[in-house]
């Protein structure tokens, strides 16, 4: 009976030592801003691009860096928030890409990622995304009807959170995830995750405020976060809304999809921009 309850005693203990882990190493399950690494490791100059560097001061005083792309012809300007890992230096494809389609790309590190200052935390990457708003509206004074407001992946609960303030033109979420509890339960169903959050990125929330037109990129081949994330999203998006199902998996969907990916874009900003 003594091993009976040791052995009880002990699985009690571990579960609860994981519990805490989960509490307290959160925000490190959730950004990667040094995978690869923080170094930046390229430039648009590299893939044919001109360029601005841009230093963006936040509310709370921090200083975010960024790139503004100009595009000849400019038809509109995305606001691109980027996923959990890397820096700006690595998302060179969708600058060339967004380029393509005709428009100007304002991307930048959230603080704590790239050259970037300042400690990372879920209110301080929302505060990162209005400065980035602010920038465009009040500094260079573009029209909110001309902003794209795209994010992927984490990016994309930060970009909902950003459209549902603000009335952009229109809003992209590619390979989003519903929020950060949901995708939390699913990785581990066995712990009360639900309650140990301390992060809620809720882009589902967020998107029942939204007013702008939406377009939902996702594909059914996406190993990190299930298409099921995506038809959710859709679901609960208000009208009008798109749905456009991509190939490949959840880093390099956007590339396998080629042409399919471009055109499926294109056509949704085609009434709109």
């Amino acid at each position: 009976m003594k091993i009976i309850w040791s052995i009880i005693i002990l699985t009690g203990g571990l579960y609860c030592a994981f519990c805490l882990f989960l509490f307290l190493m959160q925000a490190k399950l959730i950004y990667y801003p040094n995978i690869p690494s923080r170094e930046l490791t390229a430039s648009p100059n590299d893939i044919g691009l001109e360029y601005e560097s841009l230093s963006i001061k936040t509310s709370d005083r921090i200083i975010l860096h960024g790139w503004f792309v100009p595009a000849s012809d400019e038809r509109g300007v995305v606001l691109f928030f980027h996923g959990n890992a890397g820096n700006i230096s690595h998302r060179l494809d969708s600058l060339k890409i967004f380029n393509k389609l005709g428009l100007s790309t304002l991307i930048i590190d959230y603080r704590g990622y790239g050259k970037s200052q300042g400690q990372l935390s879920e209110q301080g990457t929302y505060l990162d995304a209005e400065a980035a708003w602010n920038y465009l509206t009040m500094e260079k004074n573009i029209p909110a009807r001309k902003i794209v407001v795209f994010g992927r992946s984490l990016g994309a609960a930060i970009a909902a959170n950003c459209a549902a303030k603000h009335t952009p033109g229109a809003l992209i979420l590619e390979s989003a995830f519903t929020s950060v509890p949901d995708m939390a339960a699913r990785l581990y169903p066995i712990f009360p995750v639900r309650l140990l959050s301390r992060f809620l990125y809720s882009t589902k929330k967020a998107l029942l405020s939204v007013n702008s037109p939406v377009l939902i990129v996702h594909s059914p081949d996406d190993e990190i976060i299930p298409f099921e994330n995506g038809q959710q999203l859709y679901r609960s998006a208000r009208e009008p809304k798109t749905m456009l199902e991509i190939r490949g998996g959840h880093n390099d969907g956007f590339l396998i999809s080629g042409e399919m990916y471009i055109d499926g874009i294109r056509n949704f900003l085609q009434s709109i921009l």
